[in-house]
């Protein structure tokens, strides 16, 4: 009993804090790699010599496979236990990353970055549904959720920093090859120190004096499929509408795609005796907005971390290693915003952080409307450290947000809504600036979507409050 009392405090012990620098190992590789390759597309091309549809799948399908199979892994994290899946998607992800950097044509790239995402699927929702577990108390879960949230906004600042290092020192395979050594090392301490919790559906059955249904019985796959192929469609969809135009047979194929798939997910998933998406979720006002909100979160942040690089390269003529540092400015804010975001939501609980990051990251993404190809680069450091600070800022309370409007047992399908609301968030934001880009130029494409994403911010801030 004095233990479970003296919990708040022994879980600030170095050695309770290892489940956390497990799962962050992983997470951080995730989400690494959607940024870090940006800088390295023109030494990719040149080196497998392909064009640049296939050097956009490189980027785009990564992102597609990861959002399409997000809430079928948070089902099976739900019905498996957290740790088995954990540890499957990082082996997935590790040997992955190792044939991406082994690649010898871009058609092989491209079939390894999409096993990535099918590994950073699995990990994501497991990830928070660990840490839900490895920290009761809600005081420690909330700094353990600050510093999973500043671990993400710290790997997609300092993808583009890292890749532009990587790339000049000594490749570009080498922007695969640095996840090997962290990839092994977050499975081994994975392995040996986060807790092996029951799957959710079975202690939820438990507690409602059912049979549980958990393991692979009862899995709705027919609704899974649906469900991967609506997001997969929209994604699709909205990757290739940048360099084809909407009106390509391709786009219109994967805009069907998405509007027959949605439908029969939803039937599928509302007569399923054990639905791993349950639909009652969206009843809760803070569960949908949440989800709103991390799509436009990553709308504009996302789609703001693909054109700058592009912006330094092609407007500034900038090199890969100068593109990175001058992006340093952004990347460092998380390491300051997250964790000063998830003690604020401790004490406050997650909404007025939430407003006041995204209040700051909407003015810091409007002010680079004033930004052109001759503005001095001391000019756009406010931008750089405003946009940085406030998606940090705002990315745990967020997190907490709907991890605490879902029931405990349903962790790993809340995760994996939020975090695939996330990721089409930034497919529609790469998308946008491929349309915009096409449509105007870089500059101009780069003032419409600073526009729309700035005043997502501000909505979401509504959304919020």
């Amino acid at each position: 009993m004095m233990l479970t009392k003296r919990e708040p405090t022994a879980s600030r012990s170095p050695a309770a804090w290892l489940p956390l620098v497990a799962v962050c190992l992983g997470y951080f590789l995730v989400i690494l790699d959607v940024t870090v390759v940006t800088v390295a597309i023109p030494a990719i091309g040149a080196g497998l010599r392909t064009g640049l549809t296939s050097l956009q799948w490189v980027v785009d399908g990564y992102t597609l496979a990861f959002a399409g199979l997000l809430v079928f892994c948070g089902g099976l994290n739900d019905r498996l236990g957290g740790k088995p899946v954990f540890l499957a998607g990082l082996a997935v992800f590790t040997v992955a990353s190792a044939c991406c950097g082994l690649a010898p044509s871009a058609g092989v790239l491209i079939g390894a970055r999409l096993a990535q995402g099918v590994g950073a699927a699995a990990m994501v929702p497991a990830s928070l549904a660990l840490l839900h577990g490895a920290y009761p108390e809600r005081g420690a879960r909330a700094r353990a959720l600050g510093v999973w949230g500043m671990v993400a906004g710290i790997a997609a600042g300092a993808g583009p920093v890292l890749g532009g290092v990587l790339v000049s020192a000594i490749g570009w395979r080498s922007v695969f090859f640095v996840n090997l050594p962290f990839g092994v090392l977050g499975f081994l301490l994975t392995a040996r120190h986060v807790p092996n919790a029951a799957s959710g559906r079975g202690r939820a059955a438990k507690v409602a004096g059912a049979a549980p249904v958990a393991g692979w019985a009862g899995l709705d796959v027919p609704a899974q499929v649906a469900c991967a192929l609506c997001l997969g469609g929209l994604t699709g969809a909205l990757i290739e509408a940048g360099g084809r135009g909407w009106a390509s047979p391709v786009v219109l194929g994967g805009l069907a795609l998405f509007a027959l798939s949605l439908p029969a997910f939803l039937l599928l998933e509302r007569r399923a005796r054990a639905p791993m998406l349950p639909l009652d979720l969206f009843a809760s006002r803070r569960f949908s907005s949440s989800a709103v909100i991390g799509v436009l979160l990553n709308l504009g942040f996302y789609g703001l971390l693909f054109v700058v690089p592009l912006y330094f390269q092609q407007v500034r003529h900038l090199d890969a290693l100068t593109t990175g540092l001058a992006m340093l400015p952004m990347a460092l804010m998380p390491m300051i915003a997250s964790p000063l975001g998830g003690r604020v939501a401790a004490r406050t609980g997650p909404r007025p952080p939430m407003a006041c990051g995204l209040v700051v990251g909407g003015i810091g993404l409007l002010s680079w409307v004033l930004v052109d190809a001759g503005t001095s680069y001391w000019a756009l450091v406010a931008p750089l450290v405003l946009t940085g600070f406030g998606v940090g800022f705002a990315m745990p309370p967020a997190t907490t947000a709907i991890m605490e409007a879902a029931p405990a047992e349903l962790g790993g399908a809340a995760s994996a809504v939020f975090n695939a609301a996330r990721q089409t968030g930034s497919a529609i934001g790469v998308a946008l600036v491929g349309t915009l880009v096409a449509g105007g130029g870089l500059v101009a494409g780069l003032h419409a979507e600073v526009v729309v994403g700035g005043l997502g911010f501000l909505v979401a801030a509504a959304l919020t409050l």
